[in-house]
């Protein structure tokens, strides 16, 4: 699965347009801290449409925000949601995802930046410490056309603000991407932000913040670190049955629960995605021997990881 760097996504908009790189970028952002760009979804889809499966599932260094207005498949993760109207998308480093096409009639825009744009000394915020962007999640939105009326003008008033020479639009720029974060989470459930300030609360957060921090797995030659529920445990300097007894009385799974749902959905990305053989793919997640990793996957999935490549291919 390649890494796709901002860099990169400039050079693939270029080749489809047939355009230069530089025609692409924003005046004045070599100046700013990080990088921020967006972009109006059918001029795009204009370069693209004589292939309109080639929208990649990878992982891409950089943040997007996509608001999608047309019939699509968007994939997040091991998940798959159908899109018959209108979703918002928010896309995050962590995690694989794509969108794709089922007609020629797409509309939207999106935004795309860097961690370091919107970096806490300059936006009063930590980044992956935001709901939108938890793990576990899945921040696919469908939407009202009420919702993508209100959405779209936000795009409108950034793309009125990028093409600007006001001299500090990098700053409300940066507002502009934290209103369309703040309306995502206000369309999650409710029981997302239900969490009391006790010990117990932080236990179970930090523990699932430890947890995704183990992945995404880049190369054959990555490990994991941390593979047991004791591993886990060890690492909170809490006991390992009270680890599980928080765990199980916040989210109603078990830690062993927790940690196995999370190889399995990296499992099946890496066997999607990847052209590494099993071997790799069990070395990686924290398996010494193949047969155990197998044995593994078929009891969590009733597949084995063969018959999912085979799916695959």
């Amino acid at each position: 699965m390649k890494m796709i760097t901002v860099e990169d996504f400039y050079k693939n908009a270029a080749a489809f347009g047939n355009t230069t790189v530089e025609s692409l970028l924003p005046a004045g952002i070599n100046k700013e801290i990080g990088h921020f760009n967006v972009f109006n979804v059918k001029e795009i889809f204009e370069r693209i449409k004589k292939d309109p499966s080639h929208v990649p599932y990878n992982r891409r260094l950089y943040y997007k925000i996509n608001l999608v207005q047309g019939h699509n498949i968007a994939e997040y993760a091991d998940k798959t949601i159908h899109i018959e109207k209108s979703a918002l998308l928010f896309g995050t480093p962590k995690i694989p995802y794509s969108w794709q096409p089922q007609d020629l009639n797409q509309a939207g825009s999106f935004c795309i930046f860097t961690d370091e744009f919107l970096v806490q000394s300059k936006s009063g915020v930590v980044l992956d410490a935001l709901p939108i962007f938890s793990p576990g999640g899945c921040p696919v939105f469908l939407l009202t056309d009420e919702q993508t009326e209100e959405i779209a003008a936000i795009f409108k008033k950034m793309q009125q603000e990028i093409a600007s020479d006001y001299l500090y639009k990098y700053d409300l720029l940066r507002n502009y991407v934290l209103e369309l974060i703040h309306y995502g989470q206000k369309l999650q459930p409710l029981t997302t932000y239900n969490n009391s300030h006790n010990a117990s609360a932080r236990v179970s957060s930090l523990f699932i913040e430890l947890l995704e921090r183990q992945f995404p797995i880049a190369s054959p030659d990555q490990k994991i670190a941390l593979r047991t529920a004791k591993d886990y445990a060890d690492q909170l300097a809490v006991h390992s049955n009270h680890l599980n007894k928080v765990l199980k009385e916040s989210t109603g799974k078990t830690t062993t629960e927790h940690i196995a749902a999370r190889l399995i959905q990296e499992a099946r990305i890496l066997l999607r995605q990847t052209d590494w053989n099993i071997s790799e793919i069990a070395y990686s997640l924290g398996f010494e021997q193949l047969s155990h990793f197998s044995n593994f996957f078929k009891k969590q999935t009733a597949l084995s990881p063969v018959e999912v490549r085979n799916l695959v291919g």
